[in-house]
């Protein structure tokens, strides 16, 4: 008979070779973010602003192609939050959206980390709290994902670097506020200004500025070349962009190369990200007036809507002078800012995230498979409330989100496979209505924009091909005006008001993924709706596990017995991976650990009130921990493995603490956060058993000093992936 030390280190041998399944060898890049709130008072008014690590607006997150991004939230807000990553496909893995149809909310007060791939894609794009109007407080940042060095820019290294640049309209009243008056079915009326970069504007004028407001500076060297990247992170102001004596030379969209042109100025609405390259080849001995001003607005409050910020070369003596650049003037020619869209046009030549050029996939050649044609008036009362609808149907958020309650086959009535794809009749309604799309088909969806404001949608998950533009009703005929050979490639997208836009997108990325309103007042009163997309194959190649770190709420509840009843996905590997991921926990601290000494069972006691972590012992065999409960310990204790962790005498060894490095989650099982540990007995054998006192009320918590009570255990949870799990 092999012995113990024998039988574990096969165990252990079998997990060193089964990551190489579960895991992918492209890099990874941990990110911490504290979320709170801080006041400021952008527009000389004091109010709470959501900052990440202290920062308004929060910090970069920049990645490679093909990178893994590990952003370990804490929430420290006293509300729920979730942060959505804009424009970023998530290949595979809709889990991680960060949208209430694919997450359950982070709890004030709690943790959750996000695990994704930044799969074949480069450029410009950002982040922002996705909850009841949370971005109108802040809480948005950058996203750079770089080019890997096989695959060249389509333009010079820029030797000033990257400038990131964020402009949107501003409140002074807070998000809950905001919230407040739509839920009162009040419109939000005009914004207090614009924020350029988290700041309200240079005093350009006595009269519209008041004194004390701190401004933006963005300083350069004469003669150098920068990237800015522009992000619209408003509320629902359309802005355009200009700098003073300088022309802004377009060359990337929202992780696609452009046909490299020169502007004046650019219109960018909600939710959109542009890359221009500029020069600095003006009189170095001046400043320059950076402006982002309200556009197709009018009215006298409109003028206050106006972001400026310095551009401060480093020799210059002077501050900006003269009025400000002037915006366009095209109130008696209403397609000019429509026609600059049109000249947005893909690099055909260029290389993207892959070697070979951006227009080798021909969308021309495609033969479409179906036609949405998604229409939305001006808000309405429904049922009493001020509503939001696109083709008669104002979405409402269930408590479940969609994707759990496609998981679990036990789990019903959450929502419907009943949008309708084109315009219909009959009184809108209110309803968790969702897009039953077919996998793999190529898609053309049109939006008929009937309000009287601008409108930009954004599809999560995708980028989809712009083909057109026109003022009046779409119909059959507009498809000879589209544009097939360059259409840029983008996830947001404006819709003129009267107007309609069109987009090509061939849905291949299986998930259930947001199509959303970007201004958030409509998104919030419910002019969005969800596309699900299944393969129909029983595998899991196209989608990735269930994220063993998952939030469950509402109708979806913590597996008590051990069998997870999935749809749409085989259970074999994902089981394979959570061998992997429990045996992980010990390779990682036997990898980066010393040996040293024991976390003593008195020892355990006597810092129970503190450590909240104990062990329930078998009744049947000694040193065997068939229930674990798991819960955060203080960041002193470091991980620690006993030195005897393979010797034979294992009915004397105590239990020792595992770095868990975000594989386990506190609230629900699962402990995300730094300085929390897995406590488990030196020879468990997997499965483990692991209990979550949330979840398992059957395992008393005494805040004593001696361990806890524990009954039987009644579940084995067998999670479903490693965070860190990806398949090239």
């Amino acid at each position: 008979m092999a012995s113990r030390q024998q039988r574990l280190a096969l165990v252990l041998l079998s997990a060193f070779l089964l990551v190489g399944i579960c895991s992918a060898a492209d890099p990874v890049r941990q990110f911490n973010w504290e979320v709170s709130y801080i006041t400021l008072s952008p527009l000389g008014v004091p109010q709470q602003v959501i900052a990440i690590n202290g920062q308004f607006p929060g910090p970069l997150l920049e990645v490679t192609t093909n990178w893994n991004a590990v952003v370990n939230v804490t929430n420290n807000l006293d509300e729920d939050l979730l942060f959505t990553w804009n424009g970023i496909q998530l290949r595979r893995n809709s889990w991680q959206d960060g949208v209430l149809g694919t997450n359950c909310p982070i709890p004030k007060g709690q943790n959750w980390t996000y695990d994704f791939q930044v799969k074949d894609q480069i450029g410009s794009f950002f982040y922002f709290p996705s909850l009841n109007l949370q971005r109108a407080a802040g809480g948005y940042g950058g996203i750079i994902v770089d080019n890997r060095s096989v695959v060249p820019l389509p333009f010079p290294l820029p030797d000033g670097g990257d400038i990131t640049v964020f402009i949107g309209d501003w409140f002074n009243k807070n998000h809950r506020d905001l919230k407040g008056a739509l839920d009162q079915g009040k419109e939000l009326g005009t914004p207090d200004g614009v924020l350029i970069n988290g700041r309200g504007p240079y005093r350009y004028n006595n009269t519209i500025v008041p004194l004390g407001i701190e401004y933006e500076t963005i300083n350069v060297e004469p003669g150098k070349t920068y990237r800015f990247r522009v992000h619209n992170v408003g509320t629902f102001t359309s802005l355009n962009f200009r700098i003073q004596s300088h022309s802004l030379l377009l060359v990337e969209t929202e992780g696609s190369y452009t046909v490299q042109q020169n502007y004046t100025d650019f219109d960018i609405h909600v939710g959109q990200s542009y890359s221009f390259l500029i020069s600095m080849d003006q009189d170095p001995s001046n400043d320059y007036y950076i402006v982002a001003s309200s556009r197709f607005m009018n009215g006298s409050l409109w003028s206050r809507v106006t972001g400026v910020a310095v551009l401060h070369y480093s020799s210059s003596k002077n501050k900006p002078n003269g009025s400000l650049p002037d915006p366009p003037n095209d109130l008696f020619f209403k397609e000019y800012s429509m026609n600059q869209a049109r000249s947005v046009r893909w690099n055909l030549s260029a290389s993207a995230a892959r070697p070979n050029p951006q227009g080798s996939f021909k969308i021309d050649t495609i033969n479409i498979s179906e036609t949405y044609v998604l229409r939305n008036e001006a808000p309405i009362f429904i049922n009493g409330k001020l509503r939001a609808a696109i083709n008669g149907i104002s979405y409402s958020s269930p408590d479940t989100p969609l994707r759990l309650a496609d998981y679990y086959t036990n789990v019903t009535g959450v929502y419907k496979l009943d949008f309708p794809v084109m315009p219909r009749p009959g009184a809108p309604r209110i309803a968790a209505s969702v897009i039953n799309s077919t996998y793999r088909d190529f898609v053309e969806v049109v939006f008929q924009n009937n309000d009287d404001k601008l409108q930009t949608y954004h599809m999560d998950g995708y980028s989809f091909f712009v083909v057109g533009f026109a003022y009046g009703e779409w119909s059959n005929a507009s498809r000879n005006s589209y544009n097939k050979w360059d259409a840029v490639a983008r996830s947001t997208i404006q819709v003129y008001p009267g107007a309609w836009t069109a987009v090509l997108v061939m849905l291949d990325n299986v998930g259930i993924w947001n199509l959303r309103a970007g201004s958030l007042d409509r998104w919030y009163l419910g002019q969005e709706t969800y596309l699900r997309i299944v393969n129909p194959e029983p595998n899991n190649r196209t989608e990735l596990p269930i994220p063993s770190n998952v939030l469950y709420c509402g109708k979806a509840y913590w597996p008590k017995n051990g069998t997870d009843h999935v749809s749409g996905s085989s259970l074999l590997p994902s089981h394979l991976c959570s061998v992997v991921a429990m045996l992980s926990v010990l390779l990682s601290c036997q990898r980066f650990s010393n040996p040293s000494r024991f976390v003593a069972p008195s020892l355990l006691g006597s810092i129970s009130s503190r450590l909240n972590v104990f062990v329930c012992p078998s009744s049947s065999a000694k040193g065997v921990a068939t229930g674990v409960l798991i819960a955060e310990a203080p960041p002193e204790l470091p991980c620690r493995q006993p030195s005897p962790f393979l010797s034979a005498s294992y009915e004397h060894n105590p239990p020792f603490l595992a770095g868990s490095s975000g594989l386990l989650t506190r609230r629900h099982g699962v402990l995300t956060d730094p300085g929390s540990f897995l406590c488990i007995a030196p020879n468990v054998a997997p499965p483990f058993g692991l209990h979550d006192r949330n979840t398992f009320p059957q395992l008393s918590f005494p805040p004593t000093k001696s361990s806890p009570t524990c009954r039987p255990p009644v579940g084995i949870l067998q999670s479903t992936s490693t965070p860190r799990s990806r398949r090239k």
